[in-house]
């Protein structure tokens, strides 16, 4: 049964971090440094992608530095949580993406029975809202999906109102376990 989950959730998270790959790719290379709402979201995504695969997320760096805004600080274009020390550039993004993704892979492929139910527990003050996120490293990995999802959809209707053309759906991951 374990195999059969891990092989689903790989497919999908996959698949997810997929679609924020293609969004990031097609998004023209002028607009980069000129229209930072894009590149923002792409950042704050990563960030948390790469953070909610941190088990236990105390042991949390950054492959692309970055400080927590305090409440009120926030860049205009910022979402309203972390800040990138610089605008990095669309190829260190995709190569942070591709580390991760291969972090994601790592994990979902390393899940037991035991290991999936872990929990993964988040202390006041870390990187999230107040609320204390305290979930199972199942839950924390849908949570995770959920977010690189939500996000992705909003670049997909930025890339639509910029250049009229947003990736094609991607329905599972190429690679399996």
């Amino acid at each position: 049964m374990i195999n059969i989950i891990k092989d689903g959730l790989w497919k999908q998270f996959g698949a997810s971090i997929d679609t924020l790959k293609n969004a990031i790719e097609m998004w023209p290379e002028e607009y980069w440094n000129t229209d930072r709402k894009f590149f923002y979201i792409v950042f704050h995504t990563m960030i948390f992608l790469d953070y909610y695969l941190t088990i236990p997320p105390d042991n949390f760096s950054s492959g692309l530095p970055f400080k927590i805004a305090a409440r009120g600080e926030e860049l205009k274009e910022a979402v309203d949580d972390v800040t990138p020390e610089r605008v990095y550039s669309k190829k260190e993004m995709l190569d942070y993406l591709e580390a991760c993704r291969e972090k994601c892979h790592k994990l979902i492929g390393g899940l037991s029975e035991e290991k999936i139910k872990q929990v993964w527990i988040e202390k006041p003050d870390e990187l999230s809202p107040p609320d204390i996120l305290h979930y199972t490293t199942l839950e924390i990995l849908l949570y995770n999906m959920r977010h690189v999802q939500h996000h992705s959809a909003q670049l997909n209707m930025i890339l639509r109102k910029k250049i009229n053309n947003s990736p094609d759906w991607v329905s599972h991951a190429e690679d399996g376990l």
